[in-house]
């Protein structure tokens, strides 16, 4: 069995180039659609349960 070299390789440069910046830019408007289709249907449920609740007593 081979033995495992547990020293971590070096990372390799190429010269003095720094890396180029890259600006993390996401777009969330997905994400602000889904949230605002889940409060509307949680505002409507609650809305739903104390209009039921009127009816059941």
């Amino acid at each position: 069995m081979a033995k495992k070299n547990k020293r971590p390789t070096p990372a390799v440069t190429l010269g003095n180039t720094p890396a180029p910046k890259v600006e993390f830019n996401p777009d969330y408007s997905v994400v602000k659609r889904d949230l605002v289709r889940i409060g509307s249907l949680a505002g409507f449920f609650i809305v739903a349960l104390v209009v039921l609740s009127f009816f059941l007593k």
